[in-house]
């Protein structure tokens, strides 16, 4: 995966190696850099601040030997990649939900984002995840807008032997997830998943319902869920949903199949939320906590 986004900056690397390290020499190489950033779907705000900044730390730097300056060069980015990914606030879900459980409340995590997204096999891949930390889970299907919606959460739940909540198709959402959050507390169940409609950002009216339901649930924790493979659709919808929603984390669907990568470094820098997980593949066990280190490191081999 990203392979385009890696072999950018593998040119990068070498091109400012084998150059003097002023700034006349600089401009053009990361101007043409910058260009390369915005192809494969780094967010502008995002490619100026990796230009700016290593430009910042590199100008007037005397070393003579090329081994030397290759380090200087990678180590450099590897610092600017990791300030653009790590956010203030980063979230260990296992750690939060077993303070929840101490306090025997269940944790709640309602998701949001456009239909398409894959937000529904999300949903059941973070159900294996926790099972696999030995919490139990228990599903609100409050997308009761989307027909087929319901039975494609129950599909998921039956495979994975946990519970749907549900009511008839046009009904309260928020009703909905209030119910679910009810049946997990009289059954000591550990996490309640709110699946709610996919839908366009743009849509106020179902944007205003989403705001009614985490007004209603007081979620613990707003997962926005977005294709990676929508390249900068994906920064804009997190910025909108941010902004009407107010959202903690993402996750990003389809990272294995994302030959560019840039959604991945620019939807942390926009909305300065946490990516909590990755997406990498069909089962419900391809879902991975998100690694900035990792990341970094695997962009620039």
């Amino acid at each position: 995966m990203f392979e385009k986004l890696k072999s950018g900056f593998k040119g990068l690397v070498t091109k400012v190696t084998m150059t003097e390290l002023k700034t006349d020499n600089l401009n053009p190489i990361l101007t043409d850099f910058k260009m390369t950033l915005a192809e494969n779907d780094v967010a502008f705000p995002v490619a100026d601040k990796i230009c700016d900044e290593l430009e910042k730390r590199l100008s007037g730097t005397s070393i003579k030997r090329l081994d030397d300056r290759k380090t200087l060069v990678e180590d450099n980015l590897k610092q600017i990649l990791l300030k653009i990914l790590e956010t203030d606030n980063r979230i260990n879900l296992i750690e939060k939900i077993s303070e929840k459980r101490q306090k025997a409340e269940p944790y709640v995590i309602m998701f949001v984002g456009i239909n398409g997204t894959g937000k529904t096999t999300t949903i059941a891949k973070v159900v294996q995840y926790l099972r696999e930390n030995k919490y139990s889970t228990v599903l609100a299907g409050a997308d009761t807008y989307r027909a087929g919606s319901i039975e494609q959460l129950e599909e998921h739940a039956r495979r994975l032997s946990v519970r749907v909540i549900k009511h008839t198709y046009g009904a309260d959402p928020a009703a909905v997830a209030f119910d679910t959050i009810n049946h997990a507390k009289a059954h000591g169940i550990n996490v309640v998943l709110i699946d709610t409609a996919g839908r366009m950002q743009t849509n106020q009216n179902l944007m205003n319902e989403l705001v009614k339901v985490k007004r209603v649930v007081k979620p613990d924790l707003v997962i926005f869920t977005v294709d990676s493979l929508i390249g900068n659709d994906a920064v804009m919808q997190a910025e909108e949903f941010n902004s009407a929603i107010g959202i903690d984390a993402t996750i990003l669907t389809k990272v294995d199949a994302d030959i560019k990568g840039g959604s991945s470094l620019s939807v942390t820098y926009v909305t300065q939320k946490p990516i909590l997980f990755i997406g990498i593949g069909q089962t419900y066990k391809d879902l991975e906590p998100f690694d900035p280190e990792k990341f970094v490191k695997m962009i620039l081999r």
